[in-house]
């Protein structure tokens, strides 16, 4: 007895986040980080980078990521427009031949699981497409979307397309480009920015999540995952309480 194919039409998602989701750093860092190394980041801007870095790893102020965060996307913005795409390539390829197998076990096998029962695959991320793509090819997600930076001839405009506060709307959009079914739909996450995507489904599950996302996960009772070395701690809710499943 053949065993009979779901249509395209009933096929549920899945969606990842990337950076500290799936891949333990982030990709956008580790690009510019290879950038600097290849001599294209002014010395003195990297070095104030590197420090802010520095404070967030201290845990100097609860917003110590965001300042860090800030100083690199400031940077990196400036840098865009003075390099050619073949010099991002390369850093883009570096990053991904060093990071692509350095990823949570939860996550990577969760591909796996939902692969397995026929889910579509999105990743949804804001480091750069080229990147996302590399990635997302690696671990046979269906179809993806990173942040776009404009291209003209050989080098970049300057213009990108960031999808930091809107990834409920790209999800939307990778749905019904694939006809996808709504029912049984899992999301996962790690910050803020994910909560968009993670109220759009089913199923979210705040992984490894930053403060922000941790509380408003509470108050919706989502479930919640940490791993820690090699450890995965499964907590859902129960009777209004969180307990480890």
């Amino acid at each position: 007895m053949k065993t009979a194919t779901i249509p395209i039409s009933e096929r549920p998602f899945a969606a990842f986040d990337i950076d500290g989701t799936l891949i333990r750093w982030q990709l956008y860092h580790a690009v510019a980080d290879a950038l600097a190394r290849a001599g294209h980041i002014d010395k003195q801007a990297y070095q104030a980078i590197q420090e802010a870095r520095m404070d967030w790893k201290r845990r100097t102020g609860p917003e110590a990521f965001k300042s860090y965060e800030q100083q690199l996307v400031n940077a990196y913005n400036k840098l865009i427009t003075r390099i050619n795409i073949g010099q991002f390539e390369q850093a883009t390829q570096a990053v991904f031949d060093e990071y692509k197998d350095q990823a949570y076990t939860y996550t990577r096998d969760l591909i796996k699981s939902l692969k397995a029962k026929n889910y579509l695959l999105f990743a949804i991320s804001n480091s750069q497409t080229e990147i996302v793509k590399k990635i997302a090819s690696y671990y046979e997600f269906d179809d993806c979307v990173g942040s776009d930076y404009e291209r003209q001839d050989s080098r970049f405009t300057g213009q990108v397309s960031l999808h930091l506060t809107d990834k409920d709307m790209v999800l939307k959009q990778l749905a019904a480009k694939h006809r996808a079914s709504y029912k049984q739909s899992v999301a996962i996450g790690d910050s803020a920015s994910d909560i968009p995507m993670l109220q759009f489904v089913e199923q979210p599950i705040a992984f490894n999540p930053e403060k922000k996302l941790f509380d408003h996960a509470v108050k919706q009772e989502w479930p919640l995952v940490i791993e820690r070395k090699n450890t995965i701690y499964k907590l859902e809710i129960s009777h209004g309480k969180y307990i480890l499943a």
